[in-house]
């Protein structure tokens, strides 16, 4: 890599709004305060934020499937106080925000702003009054399912496994995205399977977004979208979010993929629906699977090892001849913008 577009990646990522749309902020926290650790932000993520220019992260709750159903609820709760408890002894770092004015604020004093998303509707169970409840301490984004079937939707696979047929939403899955939409809050079909897609595109009424999930003509997951899904999310005035783990990046060697691989999924998005509809969901794993000593739920590594490394992607870019109003959107003000429309 030319040094020359580093060192313009450098300064872009320092004098603009740089958001990442997927990142299991919330989970780290739990499960690093729940061994005694506190400010788990300065020690771990800081760095790394402050060297890719990063203002705001969208924070998933994320529940393992070892802990369904009994802790569902327990842990999403959990993971949200872990939150709080990291902003209360750091608040001059981060700050939790429920509107893209928050975010402006936070990023004002010099604060990282973080809007809390569901990663699967898991933790609601079969009780929609449970989302207000939710909406009220601060959640403001809805991915229905996590790669598993819930009482709203199933999910989508990493790999074929032995099943019975698929469904999309069901009654539950559609009354909630009602819901959802009523309250100000975003819906993500990250992990939903293809005929959940489908049904989100027939009975949204506002933007959606895919927060993390790749092109399926360049890597043949079903974590990835098809051409007509991302169309979908472009005709809605969504964004899809570029995920960072190498399965969703290509179809080699996990240790090959690179910078360049992941770019080329931003370019098919640009080429097939224009520059306003992709950004950055990277789901960052392999530092915090490190960090826990959990074996990863797939064979994959991160193609940008962590938040610091975004200035390889803006990097990339400019070395594509792509410009910095483009490079812009991408690394942020496409997410900013639909996340404006929908919470505020």
């Amino acid at each position: 890599m030319d040094e020359r577009y580093l060192e313009r990646a450098r300064e872009f990522v320092r004098n603009n709004f740089v958001m990442d749309a997927h990142y299991d902020l919330a989970m780290d926290f739990d499960d690093s305060r729940g061994t005694g650790e506190a400010c788990v932000y300065s020690a771990r993520h800081e760095g790394p934020f402050l060297a890719g220019g990063v203002n705001c992260v969208v924070s998933s709750l994320f529940i393992h499937s070892w802990q369904l159903p009994e802790m569902g609820l327990r842990k999403a709760l959990d993971q949200f106080s872990a939150l709080m408890s990291e902003e209360r002894e750091q608040p001059d770092k981060i700050s939790l925000c429920t509107s893209m004015a928050d975010v402006d604020a936070a990023n004002a004093a010099g604060r990282v702003g973080i809007i809390v998303s569901f990663e699967g509707a898991d933790p609601l169970g079969a009780d929609i009054a449970l989302l207000q409840v939710f909406h009220r301490i601060g959640v403001r984004a809805l991915g229905l399912a996590w790669s598993r079937r819930n009482y709203a939707a199933d999910g989508c696979s990493f790999h074929p496994l032995d099943e019975g047929l698929k469904g999309g939403l069901t009654h539950f899955g559609v009354e909630l995205l009602t819901e959802a939409e009523r309250l100000g809050m975003l819906i993500d079909i990250s992990h939903l399977n293809d005929e959940g897609v489908s049904d989100v595109a027939r009975f949204t009424r506002r933007p959606f977004i895919a927060s993390h999930s790749n092109c399926r003509a360049l890597a043949r997951s079903m974590r990835n979208l098809t051409d007509e899904q991302i169309k979908m999310v472009a005709e809605n005035g969504g964004a899809v979010g570029m995920n960072g783990c190498s399965f969703a990046v290509a179809d080699k060697d996990s240790k090959d993929v690179r910078a360049d691989d992941l770019f080329a999924h931003i370019d098919h998005i640009v080429r097939l629906v224009g520059d306003d509809f992709v950004g950055l969901g990277l789901d960052i794993c392999d530092r915090l699977a490190d960090i826990h000593k959990s074996p990863p739920s797939i064979e994959s590594r991160d193609t940008l090892k962590d938040h610091g490394e975004i200035i390889l992607l803006a990097a990339v870019l400019f070395e594509n001849g792509y410009s910095d109003e483009r490079a812009g959107k991408i690394l942020g003000g496409n997410f900013r913008r639909v996340y404006q429309e929908v919470i505020g």
